[in-house]
């Protein structure tokens, strides 16, 4: 009797077999990768299909990898392994619960194809009954190259060869035996195993496929060893910072909107974006938040900085993209207030006004408008430099009258302004709603003296590394009264900052042009400026448009502008970083040793190299010597201790004498140790640390890494 029930429950699973189902990966836009403007990739968007491989293409260490670690007796069994599943029941039952299934490659490959995920005895006996079917129609290898090109390897690769370009950067046959290892072992539980995101768990698992490997007799025990300690490289850092995603969100749209359209297969992009200064925005954003943000009722803020011919050099869309992808800069458009006054003077400019043209500051009313000035008074007569310097509102009433609003409507557009512009007189003091990204952008064509358009893109490659797209072109010049127009437009924001409302703005021994801007009941603070190298633009407030406490453009939205740009001239000019990171009115530590104090101790001190064990995030003991490392505050907990002592093993480290006393310098296969343990939020710097290994932390805080996770 259990023998006819068993018999008629296979038949009715084989006569319930889906004519659809199996893994279905939806038809999908390009996947993209995007690069930074030096080449780093630093994000991916979409699904990666990848090429599919055939028998020639297939390397031996990659199916001898997965044979080994996912179906040992592939090569015996016919579709099922009754042995395997004996000895998964034995295990599973010793263990006390499932620790090891018993598919072989053939039923996943049948589960992938036909079934759906669900997890009954039903499914279990149609895989069966299909991975039977499979190996009477199909060859072993055909089976093998079948599933190797449609199994899900994590992180949005379907495809050993899409796994390849998304994990390493390159095609599945140019792989090491370490990355075909680490490939091998993603397939059990990709979605966990991606070392995009659990490094730790992809190399545990590469380990024990080796020793799989080397079980099956397909490497030795000597190939087994050189891959382990094979340093592997991602071509995309664990998990994209969070902050890059709001200018991920917006190339993403533009490349398909407006570049390439429905362009199928994986795209590669070089974008303008410069991790660097991304970083230190991010950091600079936080901060300043984080210090004044709940005193001045500030919750959000957004920053874009643009090169003189419109490239996005970085861009923050919000405090905190996790919490909204909202961006800020892009699709916020709130008022601009005093700001839109350059296109006011620019028009009254190119109508015979000079910066020295006399204008009156007195009581103004335009029909049934009557503006009022910051200060609540008048001062009568001034330059027309002065009153753009201290932002006199009557005269910039006054002059857009004169000069009629449809020209300062005409001049803005000129300008690169795209945002509908109504034609009322109020319309000189900035009632207009705009964007955070359009009106750095008219600023940046001030600066340029060309009208820009910001792009984010440099290039776009398709698998082959053929250029599908390269940026080309530049902006048109300003001629005629514009152009004429333009220098002195500078100087009157240069007067902006050197004698007017944004003083806060300065940065020593540069030249800066910019502009405060400050709405009704202070529910918008802007600044914008540019020196010969870069433009930026800085707009805080808040989301539900409540009012902030006293904050004017001059005051947080300056101060942004000052710590980010006088951090980032350096980068951008490529001088050292280090000359702009320490503030011009702190003095180097008195107890800092001089070179020739450096020299003797580095003559007296070798350091150390080694295999190191952790005693708290500063201190190593190599060989039986305390090294302390340089930039790093110790802490013993064992959340940041282990996932450290984790990355040293089997790694030599290298520590040399860094110029501070007791003080060391580690090197880690040429990488920083200090920078590498900041920059992934391990520890906290020291108030003496490097300019660089400030900016790692900066990078770990704005990304909430490690210990910067909650707070």
């Amino acid at each position: 009797m259990g023998l006819c029930v068993l018999i008629g429950f296979v038949l009715y699973s084989i006569a319930t077999l889906p004519i659809g189902g199996g893994l279905q990966v939806e038809a999908t836009q390009s996947a993209l990768t995007f690069e930074g403007a030096q080449g780093d990739v630093f994000a991916t968007r979409g699904v990666f299909k990848g090429d599919k491989l055939t028998a020639a293409d297939l390397p031996a260490h990659l199916a001898q990898a997965i044979v080994a670690i996912e179906d040992r007796r592939f090569y015996q069994h016919n579709g099922v392994d009754i042995r395997g599943i004996l000895r998964a029941i034995w295990r599973n039952s010793q263990a006390g619960g499932t620790r090891e299934g018993a598919s072989t490659i053939t039923q996943q490959l049948a589960r992938l194809m036909f079934l759906t995920p669900e997890r009954t005895f039903r499914r279990k006996v149609q895989e069966a009954v299909l991975a039977i079917w499979l190996e009477s129609q199909l060859k072993k290898e055909d089976i093998l190259l079948r599933y190797l090109n449609t199994a899900y390897f994590g992180a949005g690769a379907y495809g050993v060869d899409a796994a390849a370009r998304r994990y390493f950067g390159k095609k599945a046959g140019e792989l090491s035996l370490a990355e075909d290892a680490m490939l091998a072992g993603l397939v059990r539980a990709p979605s966990q195993l991606a070392p995009t995101r659990n490094f730790g768990g992809a190399k545990d698992r590469q380990e024990l496929v080796l020793q799989a490997m080397v079980e099956t007799k397909a490497i030795t025990s000597a190939e087994a060893e050189t891959a382990r300690t094979q340093r592997v490289h991602l071509r995309t850092p664990p998990e994209t910072p969070p902050g890059s995603n709001y200018f991920v969100d917006m190339v993403a749209g533009d490349v398909r909107r407006r570049l390439l359209g429905s362009s199928s297969g994986d795209l590669t992009l070089r974008t303008t974006l410069n991790l660097e200064l991304q970083r230190l925005a991010e950091g600079v954003i936080e901060r300043r938040l984080e210090a004044e943000g709940s005193k001045k009722n500030v919750s959000q803020a957004a920053l874009v900085a643009l090169s003189k011919d419109g490239a996005v050099l970085a861009m923050v869309g919000g405090r905190d993209y996790e919490a909204s992808q909202f961006n800020r800069a892009t699709q916020a458009k709130r008022q601009a207030g005093s700001l839109f006054k350059l296109f006011v003077y620019l028009t009254a400019l190119q109508r015979g006004y000079t910066p020295q043209s006399v204008v009156v500051d007195r009581p103004t009313q335009i029909g049934e408008w009557e503006p009022q000035n910051y200060s609540g008074g008048f001062r009568g007569s001034m330059t027309l430099r002065n009153a753009f310097v201290h932002s006199i509102n009557t005269i910039a009433a006054q002059l857009g009258e004169e000069v009629g609003i449809p020209a300062v409507i005409d001049t803005a557009k000129r300008m690169g302004v795209q945002s509908t512009l109504p034609a009322v007189p109020s319309l000189a003091l900035g009632s207009a709603e705009v964007t955070l990204l359009e009106m750095t952008r008219a600023f940046g064509s001030v600066a340029a003296g060309i009208q820009i358009e910001p792009y984010s893109v440099r290039s776009i490659a398709g698998n082959s590394q053929q250029a599908l797209y390269t940026k080309t072109g530049a902006g048109t010049e300003f001629t005629g009264q514009l152009g004429a127009s333009r220098a002195m437009m500078i100087d009157l924001l240069q007067g902006v900052v050197n004698e007017g409302t944004g003083k806060a703005a300065r940065i020593a021994n540069i030249p800066v042009a910019g502009k405060t801007g400050t709405t009704q009941e202070y529910r918008d603070a802007w600044f914008i400026g540019f020196t010969s190298d870069i433009v930026v633009g800085v707009w805080v407030g808040n989301d539900d448009n409540t009012p902030m406490n006293r904050v004017v453009g001059g005051d947080l939205p300056a101060n942004i502008w000052r710590d980010f740009v006088g951090r980032a001239l350096p980068i951008v000019s490529k001088m050292p970083p280090q000359l702009a990171r320490r503030p011009p009115d702190i003095p180097n530590p008195v107890n800092a040793p001089g070179p020739t104090d450096v020299a003797a101790v580095a003559n007296s001190d070798a350091g150390a190299r080694g295999a190191a064990d952790v005693l708290d995030t500063a201190t190593l003991v190599i060989r039986g010597r305390r090294i302390q490392l340089e930039g790093i505050v110790g802490d013993d907990d064992r959340r940041t201790v282990r996932p450290l002592a984790r990355f040293l093993r089997r790694r030599e480290v290298i520590c040399e004498p860094s110029g501070t006393p007791e003080r060391y310098r580690c090197n880690v296969e040429g990488q920083n140790l200090s920078e590498v343990i900041l920059s992934n939020g391990g520890a906290r710097a020291t108030a003496d640390a490097s300019a660089e290994l400030l900016a790692a932390e900066d990078e770990a805080r704005s990304a909430r890494l490690g210990i910067w996770r909650h707070m």
